[in-house]
């Protein structure tokens, strides 16, 4: 029960009186205490509870001899949601919604009734101070200082004590303070697992955005064998979805589904939609592989008796005219679907059955779905041009195809799409001049990229043993594109084929120490195949050697001659390297954990993976990623490798689970949390800085470098002090739980002169420009000024 209480006090005896809060939820709920497993029964019961009085004002102690009344408005669910809502922005060829992203209806959703002693519950006056004390203290300080703060209190707190801190900083919207009470008293030998608590504390984080401590408090509720709210299911997945961070569409699904299967609950019809749009808001080379997930969402629509809007269909066909292999009985199923709704067929799902039928190869249906287009409102976008020139090339006819790309040109609504496809479908049919005039039109138009034209044309070549015009188009490639291992890969298997080995090798030297293009299985085998026609096996070997450290697989044919000529040269055939890291590997994996590369941990912590993630939108991310791929390549998941069919390293890949990685998880991620290592300073190698800057920072306009930190004030400092000693002053600045080190004026010029030398070549002049779109990505930082006080000043030397 909740009672009225009054605290007396001599040192503050003009105070009568301290509320505490009481948050008034709905009565319904699904809860079990069951700390060893969890119950089956999905579906329980309501029962009845008093009605309670509207939350009260309150006071809180001032710091002085006077008194300070803080007043706090009753906090509204709707409200406090509505900002949830995100619009998702479809990019490319995304499919496009009418309507916005759903808002979030939580007004009716079954929560736990959470109950808190009142002051005067508590058993000494003493112990009332400290609890009012703490209410007014803990939210005005720092992460640290909250922890030593409360730890200062272990003698005399208890779960009671605890829970009421949570609360009042829930109700006055510090809820990143009472999220680290919640862990501290998680700690604690006296606590005890509180359903109503969790619930409440996950639902505020998800609100505000922060889904991973939502998470965090989700997973702990089911870790007690319990099931989380309907609430705390839908808020998650919202708080999710409304996150611009990749993968979080993928959890969002993996919590919906939980939501409907461990739960047993049914999300609302604004949950299904935003969920839905979300999986295909994505191009849909991106988004062809939700298409599982949308059709459960689909399922659960039509089994819910719930409205289907016209955009669920659209969205399906859609997904399912990117596939692989399509399936024509499920688009045909969905469209007559739709014609029993009475939902017309419009523009974009007539677009996609076209796709569909050009991707089998059907051209009377084509042909069909092109008049319809031609009628609908006698605009006939581009991509139906190119769908058309598709099928066409599927039936063996290439004229027909340029016949409609003559039409594009005529009608003059020619892209970078109709001329890769129609340049792709000569080169296919190897109708030379054609194709190379239309490539000329291409170049011509200035219409970007022309790397695609440009690997099919000399795919062409290389099939016709036509070597001048493929080294004359490889030049020409150089000249207009950034290099590609691709197209380098073609030239290279020329080389080799015509038995120029010297150019060959420096071809492949090219590749191998130049970070944007790189080295990989393919080229390696094709030097190897090189080496070993022209006899020269003492090379043959050390490209062995090399792809043995990469783990690359070597072509059966060739292993077959290198096994004979090793069993000549060694006593036994070299085995593939065991896992270790050299000093330079550890070095770049020391600047890149200080940059913000994560590692994740078993539950026994005995084995750890390193998870690199680099950003899209940033071309120094976009070479610094090829070169990490190769830098540690034989480490990487099963998973993470490219087959010969991959064309571009992935943004985001891991290594395997390894115990060998437990002292940089023990160092920088202790008790799975981002730390700064005590003896940071002794690391910080020039190759260590290098590595750290090219992830992790970024250049300004004016010239000063910024370096992107998270951890402990204590930590910093350590990075300030040996920077320091390099004879390197910066400033630091918060913002949020970041740390920015400023290194200004002619520190930036003596930090890049250490650095330099372990910069990757091509980053040494993009480094400067390209890293300036960094700036935004990195947490919203484009607006630090390290010459104002408004950031607030954490650190600066003198």
């Amino acid at each position: 029960m909740v009672f009225s209480m009054s605290i007396p006090t001599s040192a503050f005896s003009t105070v009568t009186r301290l509320r505490s809060l009481t948050l008034s939820l709905s009565p319904y709920h699904h809860y079990f205490h069951c700390p060893n497993h969890i119950i089956p029964t999905l579906f329980l019961p309501a029962y009845s509870v008093k009605v309670r009085r509207q939350l009260p004002r309150i006071r809180a102690f001032a710091s002085g001899s006077f008194v300070k009344q803080l007043v706090y408005d009753h906090d509204s669910p709707s409200e406090s949601e509505e900002h949830l809502s995100s619009s998702f922005s479809n990019g490319g060829d995304g499919f496009h919604f009418e309507n916005g992203f759903a808002s979030v209806d939580l007004k009716h959703l079954g929560t736990p009734v959470l109950e808190v002693k009142e002051l005067d519950e508590l058993p000494e006056q003493w112990r009332r101070s400290k609890v009012a004390w703490l209410c007014k203290e803990l939210p005005a300080q720092k992460p640290g200082t909250v922890i030593r703060l409360l730890n200062a209190q272990k003698k005399w707190m208890g779960q009671d004590d605890a829970t009421y801190l949570i609360v009042h900083c829930l109700r006055i919207r510090e809820n990143e303070t009472a999220f680290r009470v919640y862990k501290w008293m998680m700690q604690q030998h006296w606590y005890r697992f509180d359903y109503a608590l969790s619930t409440k504390l996950a639902d505020y984080m998800g609100k505000e955005r922060k889904f991973s401590k939502c998470r965090e408090v989700f997973d702990d509720i089911i870790n007690q064998g319990c099931v989380p709210s309907e609430s705390t299911f839908h808020i998650l997945i919202v708080a999710y979805l409304s996150a611009p961070v990749q993968g979080c569409i993928e959890e969002a699904s993996t919590i919906y589904n939980r939501m409907i299967q461990l739960g047993g609950y049914q999300p609302r019809l604004s949950l299904h939609s935003s969920l839905f749009r979300a999986l295909v808001s994505k191009p849909g080379d991106l988004s062809k592989h939700h298409l599982k997930q949308a059709e459960f969402i689909y399922h659960n629509l039509v089994t819910s008796g719930l409205e289907l809007h016209k955009d669920m269909y659209g969205g399906l066909i859609w997904l399912h005219s990117y596939q692989d292999t399509i399936d024509r009985e499920r688009i045909v199923s969905l469209r007559k679907e739709m014609q029993q709704a009475g939902i017309k067929e419009e523009r974009e799902v007539l677009l996609s059955i076209l796709r569909a039928s050009s991707k089998m190869g059907d051209v009377m249906e084509a042909e069909k779905l092109w008049q319809e287009l031609k009628y609908l409102d006698g605009n006939m976008p581009s991509q139906a041009f190119v769908y058309k020139m598709e099928v066409y090339a599927k039936m063996g006819k290439p004229m027909k195809a340029l016949e409609i790309f003559r039409e594009m040109e005529q009608l003059n609504s020619t892209n970078a799409a109709a001329y890769q496809t129609i340049i792709g479908i000569l080169c296919k049919f190897q109708v030379i001049e054609l194709a190379e005039s239309i490539m000329a039109g291409f170049i011509e138009s200035n219409l970007k990229p022309l790397t695609p034209a440009y690997v099919d044309l000399m795919n062409m070549f290389f099939n016709l043993n036509l070597d001048d015009k493929l080294e004359l188009t490889f030049s020409q490639c150089l000249e207009k594109c950034k290099p590609n291992r691709t197209i380098y890969s073609i030239y290279l298997d020329s080389l080799v084929k015509v038995g120029n080995l010297d150019r060959a090798e420096e071809i492949f030297s090219q590749m191998e120490t130049n970070g944007e293009i790189g080295i990989n299985a393919r080229s390696c085998n094709i030097i190897l195949r090189g080496y070993l026609l022209c006899g020269n096996y003492m090379k043959a070997e050390k490209i062995y050697d090399l792809m043995c450290q990469k783990r690359y697989d070597i072509d059966p044919p060739l292993m077959e001659k290198l096994e004979y000529i090793l069993s000549l040269s060694r006593k036994e055939v070299k085995k593939p390297m065991s896992l270790k890291l050299s000093k330079e590997q550890r070095e770049i994996l020391v600047g890149l954990l200080l940059g913000g590369l994560e590692i994740e941990s078993d539950d026994e912590r005995k084995n750890h993976r390193i998870q690199f993630e680099f950003h899209r939108n940033c071309k120094t991310h976009s070479v610094l990623r090829r070169h990490i791929y190769e830098q540690y390549h034989k480490w990487l998941h099963s998973a993470s490798k490219l087959t010969d069919g991959d064309v571009d390293i992935p943004y985001k890949f891991c290594t395997v689970s390894h115990s060998y990685f437990g002292f940089y998880a023990d160092q920088f991620w202790p008790r799975g949390r981002r730390a700064i290592p005590n003896l940071i300073h002794r690391w910080l190698s020039p190759r260590v800085l290098a590595y750290w800057y090219m992830y992790g920072g970024c250049r300004t306009s004016s010239g000063d470098i910024l370096l992107k930190l998270k951890g402990s004030h204590e930590g910093v400092e350590k990075i300030v002090k040996s920077l320091r000693e390099k004879s390197i002053h910066c400033k630091v600045k918060r913002k949020g739980n970041m740390y920015w080190i400023g290194l200004l004026g002619s520190n930036a010029t003596w930090f890049w002169k250490l650095i330099e030398p372990f910069i990757l070549d091509y980053l040494k002049e993009s480094t400067q420009a390209d890293s300036l779109n960094l700036v935004g990505v990195l947490n919203g930082s484009e607006n630090i000024n390290f010459d104002s006080e408004s950031d607030s000043v954490e650190e600066t030397s003198n």
